[in-house]
Parts: structure tokens; C-alpha cells; sequence
């Protein structure tokens, strides 16, 4: 499934002396099997954005196609599309409201009118793919989980629901690094698996760094570069100009340069600093080491 974004412009309180406009002229595509970061900087748009590419707001004007599809075509079954684009907001815990994991998972399953087999196979696979145990959490309240648990049971009710697509807005925001580390490693198993497109908003380039395949950069409702992370994160001083920082590894490379010594300019990731460090350590005389 594809989602293409043409020349997309979204007001808020258009035609009053309020109007504010959080999306000018966007247009992006985005193909089957990526893994798209979107970044930017507070306020940019993104979060506006993914709101618009599962038909949850419409635009003032442009459109979203799906598969070529206008998502807000006058024939178009809007319920159908959002089924297969699934939409993870910020803090998705606070949506939780059955008395058992399970029953929540089960929730948009039921609401298709599958059959009981069909909506438990589901609500096993989504909690198989958020990492969590079926006998050991089907059963309990999610109100009993931890923080990170409740987060992971949230998104484990969209993946229940198969979608093509997986949006997520700031997945890990709040979490602890333990918590963070399970929910991202979870969306790099997914990924990987091939069973979803993954489209991601987060203000953690290092979370980017370690997981997007292409990067949309937003300021002020307009994206303002695309690219691969490498293409991305080498423009340090466009990066710093629209409020962002670099990856921890892209910005202690961009030091190390700054001191002589010789390291590509365009290495963000830690696994591929670490290779070019251990050269030049090799590659020391015998008595500097």
C-alpha cells in the first residue's frame, strides 16, 4: 500500500482572525515495506501530519491518496482505509478501558464482526509482536501493567487489526530507557518481519538513527528535506537551524573531525563510529597506544 501527500495545506479555524496554517503545500509518497521518520521541531506539523493520512482531518485543500485512492473522495469508504491504516497517538495507554488485556486487544476485531476464532487468533499475534506473554497478561487488567506494558498492550489493539500501514505518533515519549528500548526493538522486529509499513514522529534522532529507512524533516507546516538518515543527518547546520540536533554518534563524529581526525562526515550510526574508531586505533604507532 502506498500514501502519496499532494500539495497538502491544512487551516486551523479558517476564515476567522485565528486562522492558523499547520500544513502548506506537502507532498511526499511514501511506498510498501518503508520505515519513514518524521521530525521536526515542536509545532512544525507533524503530528497534523499523520492525522491527515488516515483521514482523521481533512484538508483545506490537496489531497491523501491511498493506493492512488483519494482518501476523501465523496464514494470513498473512509472506515475501510482507517482499517488498514492504524493510527498509534501520543500516550495510546490512556485509551485503554476493558477489565483484561485481551478484551481491549479484542475490541476492533470484534467491532469488524469477525468470528471469535478469527478475533483470538488476532489478539494472540498482537501480543506476540509487542512481546507480550498470552497466558501471563491476556487476563489481567491493563491497569495493573507498568507504563511501558500499557503502552505496548495499546499498540498491540491496532496491530490486532492488521493494518497495511502503522503510524505512530512519538511512541516512546514518557517511557524509561527499558520501556523505550522494548518498543523500539518491537517496531524493528515488525519492520523486519515485513508485515507492516511503519511511518514514525519522534523527536529522538537517535531513535531515527536506529530505525528509519527515509527521513521527512518538517518547519513551520512545510517539509523542508527528505532523504536517507545518512543524506539527513551529514546537514548538521540545517539540522541546527530548524531547532534539531544530530544523533549522539553523527555529533561526537562531527567533534572528533573538528580535531583531526580521519572520519567520514556522514557516520551517525554508533555500531559504524565504533568500526572507523577501532581503525584509527590500529593504525596507531606502536607506542601511542
Amino acid at each position: 500500500m502506498s500514501i502519496e501527500a499532494v500539495h497538502l495545506t491544512h487551516c486551523y479555524s479558517e476564515g476567522s482572525a485565528l486562522k492558523t496554517v499547520a500544513l502548506n503545500d506537502v507532498s511526499f509518497r511514501i511506498e510498501e515495506g518503508e520505515f519513514v521518520g518524521i521530525i521536526g521541531h515542536t509545532g512544525s506539523g507533524k503530528s497534523t501530519l499523520v492525522q491527515h493520512l488516515n483521514g482523521l482531518l481533512k484538508p483545506s485543500s490537496g489531497q491523501v491518496l491511498v493506493d492512488g485512492e483519494d482518501l476523501n473522495g465523496e464514494h470513498v469508504d473512509r472506515r475501510a482505509l482507517r482499517q488498514r491504516i492504524g493510527l498509534v497517538f501520543q500516550y495510546p495507554e490512556y485509551q485503554l478501558f476493558e477489565d483484561t488485556v485481551a478484551k481491549d486487544i479484542a475490541f476492533g476485531p470484534k467491532n469488524q464482526g469477525l468470528s471469535a476464532e478469527e478475533i483470538s487468533e488476532r489478539v494472540h499475534y498482537a501480543m506476540d509482536c509487542v512481546h507480550m506473554d498470552y497466558a501471563k497478561y491476556a487476563e489481567r487488567s491493563p491497569f495493573e501493567l507498568s507504563g511501558g506494558q500499557m503502552r505496548r498492550a495499546a499498540i498491540a489493539g491496532v496491530l490486532a487489526m492488521r493494518p497495511s500501514v502503522l503510524i505512530l505518533d512519538e511512541p516512546t515519549a514518557g517511557l524509561d530507557p527499558k520501556g523505550r528500548d522494548k518498543i523500539l526493538t518491537m517496531l524493528e522486529e515488525l519492520h523486519a518481519a515485513g508485515h507492516v509499513t511503519i511511518i514514525m514522529v519522534s523527536h529522538s534522532m537517535d531513535d531515527m538513527a536506529r530505525l528509519a529507512t527515509r527521513l521527512l524533516v518538517m518547519s513551520e507546516g512545510k517539509i523542508i528535506a527528505q532523504g536517507t538518515p545518512r543524506e539527513i543527518f551529514a546537514q548538521a547546520e540545517m539540522m541546527t537551524s530548524i531547532g534539531l540536533d544530530v544523533p549522539d554518534a553523527a555529533r561526537l563524529c562531527r567533534t572528533l573531525r573538528e580535531k583531526g581526525y580521519d572520519l567520514p562526515a556522514d557516520l551517525y550510526r554508533p555500531e559504524e563510529l565504533k568500526e572507523h574508531l577501532l581503525r584509527i586505533w590500529k593504525e596507531l604507532p606502536v607506542r601511542c597506544k
